[in-house]
């Protein structure tokens, strides 16, 4: 006689054992037809499981964020079925749901082409339309193993294998489709819609691993409506215009080579806007009272294997050894090395709290597969900085934080921001004792600080619980960037301490907190924000001056060497060229002022002034456009104090 507590904090008792499709018929024939899942003791159930103990339920319709992972996942087995239809001498492996979509990996000789993704997806379409319905059922680990052998399917076979022989195995049957599965799916593949798209064919090993055969993987796109898909594909096209790569290379920003793969070539321009960024945060930093370090790139191994991070990040490390046979480290993060410098020297709890920033130079040993222009590289640098403080000063510190982090982000342009709350991860250094304070103090501070946050199981660093900050760009996409963590365990395991007010030696809280991440993948998504548009204080190159002829050179150099002097970074394009093609390339190049001088505009002493994007000039006297450009190209940290 199971008793069903709903959301609403009624309860429903049953006879027998119950379904969520009838109790949400039971509740209304508009939830019935709606519901399309549900969440039985905060589980992920299909609408159609039995239920035969007490326990909560909340049921999932259209309207649930939850929905859109059932659509994706639902899809992923769609795209299986459809595959084995069209070409049954395929074997199937995986395929979940992801972000933005699901994928499905396949072993196939014959490599995918574009016109099997055609075939296929409309074969989805056809699946969709017959309605099949989605069977949950259970096998004995045995009986899993059995089955996928008769059906000659070594890849599930070793899935099924890897499971303890005790354990039930779950599968789904949709049509003549069988897919080993935890789930949950919908009651019917028409439940899916037909807002899918597959997106392109690309190689992976089976199960990650090099050694594994190589698997083509059919990634595909699914929304809960045709306009919601419709506007996906619309932003990955805008997102195409704004690659980072194309820009980088077409505004003469960086490039990369693969004899320092992961590595960035920074030409002057973009040496230019790298430098800008880094002089804006340090007067941010300067302003916060922190105070800036700098750390060694090698450090000796013992180190790393004191703080963990050596268990934890080796294999990601680039090591040296030296003739002495000790091995050596490139540092893959800041914070070992913060400590070294705190702990010089007796620390009164006087000198705290202890503000330590280092723009810091890092590298990491990532998969060639994983790297991505400037966002993913081997090769960058952290704005980084780690507060020492007592367990007292956590909060205000962590407000300080938040606060100066959405200042920033504003002065870059980006006001839209998320925070994830994210805990203990399962591999982690310390015990619960010290996780359960280190959380809840956290949590304090994000109270404290008026943050609201989500939920993001298991996410934390290993060795403490961290917000994330997920800023969402012009065109719609999410980028974490700026974290905050609490860490209770790095200064133990380091030997940081201070005297406290009683004169008894403490360990200070130690919050790790960055706000850009690292400026190379900064940079790249500015790039991508702006289009290669940068405000005109970002600009490497902020006004160029265009003679109409050679005769007003002169006049031309002039007005540089006046707009130098303001601090304006300006240019000459003195090339015998006609001011039209000119006026069409330093638009091109995103330059945000282009003064046009002719023998007029040397006569008055004027300029005519074209701003990018726009087809009208305004004729100004040298002075006021002087005063202009110091007034526009300021950076916002500056102008906002009047300089």
């Amino acid at each position: 006689m199971p008793k069903i507590a709903l959301p609403d904090g009624s309860e429903r008792v049953y006879e027998n054992p119950v379904t969520a499709a009838q109790i949400a018929a039971d509740i209304g024939p508009g939830l019935a037809k709606a519901a399309l899942a549900a969440v039985v003791n905060d589980e992920n159930w299909d609408i159609n499981r039995v239920i035969e103990e007490d326990c909560t339920l909340r049921l999932i319709t259209a309207k649930d964020d939850a929905c859109l992972e059932l659509i994706r996942h639902d899809c992923a087995h769609i795209l299986a079925e459809a595959v084995l239809e069209l070409y049954p001498e395929t074997q199937v492996t995986i395929g979940p749901a992801i972000e933005s979509g699901f994928y499905y990996d396949f072993y196939r000789e014959k490599p995918f082409s574009i016109d099997d993704l055609d075939a296929i997806e409309k074969r989805m379409h056809d699946i969709v339309d017959r309605n099949e319905e989605i069977i949950r059922g259970e096998w004995s680990r045995d009986e899993a193993v059995e089955f996928y052998k008769k059906r000659n399917e070594p890849f599930k076979v070793e899935l099924v294998e890897a499971i303890p022989a005790n354990e039930t195995v779950s599968y789904y049957a949709q049509g003549a489709f069988i897919d080993l599965c935890r789930g949950p799916h919908m009651a019917s593949t028409k439940k899916a819609g037909h807002a899918f798209k597959l997106m392109k064919v690309a190689g992976a090993y089976w199960r990650g691993d090099s050694n594994n055969p190589m698997l083509q993987r059919i990634y595909g796109t699914a929304w809960t409506t045709e306009a919601d898909l419709q506007a996906y594909l619309t932003m990955l096209e805008e997102a195409e215009k704004r690659d980072h790569r194309k820009l980088g290379k077409a505004l003469n920003l960086f490039h990369m080579q693969e004899e320092a793969t992961g590595s960035i070539f920074w030409h002057p321009n973009g040496w230019t806007l790298y430098r800008e960024i880094e002089n804006y945060v340090r007067r941010r930093l300067d302003a916060a009272d922190y105070q800036e370090v700098k750390t060694p790139q090698m450090i000796d191994r013992s180190l790393w294997e004191a703080s963990g991070h050596w268990e934890k990040f080796g294999e990601n490390m680039f090591t040296a050894n030296t003739q002495d046979d000790k091995t050596l480290a490139l540092k893959p993060m800041n914070c070992p090395g913060h400590v070294q410098i705190y702990r010089q020297g007796v620390k009164s709890y006087r000198d705290l709290p202890l503000r330590m920033a280092e723009f810091g130079s890092c590298h990491r040993n990532e998969p060639s597969g994983a790297l991505h222009g400037i966002m993913r590289v081997r090769a960058f640098t952290q704005d980084d900085a780690h507060i020492f403080c007592t367990e007292e000063q956590i909060n205000s510190e962590s407000v300080a934080f938040c606060n100066l982090l959405k200042e920033i982000y504003k002065d870059f342009g980006f006001t839209d921001i998320r925070v994830k709350f994210s805990d203990r991860p399962e591999v982690r250094a310390g015990d619960d004792a010290t996780w359960d304070k280190a959380e809840q103090a956290l949590t304090a501070a994000t109270q404290a600080a008026g943050i609201k946050t989500s939920h993001n199981p298991g996410e934390g660093a290993f060795y403490g619980p961290k917000l994330e900050f997920v800023l969402t760009d012009a065109i719609g996409r999410d980028w974490q960037c700026g974290t905050l963590q609490a860490d209770f365990i790095l200064p133990e395991r380091l030997g940081a301490e201070y005297v406290a007010i009683d004169g008894q030696r403490k360990r200070p809280v130690m919050l790790h907190r960055a706000i850009l991440g690292s400026l190379e993948r900064w940079i790249g998504i500015l790039i991508e924000q702006y289009a290669g548009k940068m405000p005109p204080w970002l600009s490497p190159v902020q006004a160029v001056i265009a003679p109409i002829t050679e005769t007003t050179n002169e006049y031309a150099n002039s007005i540089y060497q006046s707009l130098k002097q303001a601090g304006i970074r300006v240019q000459t394009d003195l090339r015998n060229e006609k001011i039209g093609y000119k006026i069409r390339e330093h638009s091109t190049s995103k330059i945000p002022f282009i003064l046009a001088v002719g023998a007029r505009e040397a006569e008055a002493g004027t300029v005519a002034v074209r701003r990018l994007g726009s087809q009208n000039q305004e004729v100004m006297s040298v002075n006021e456009i002087t005063s202009l450009l110091q007034a526009e190209c300021m950076p916002p940290d500056l102008a906002s104090k009047g300089k």
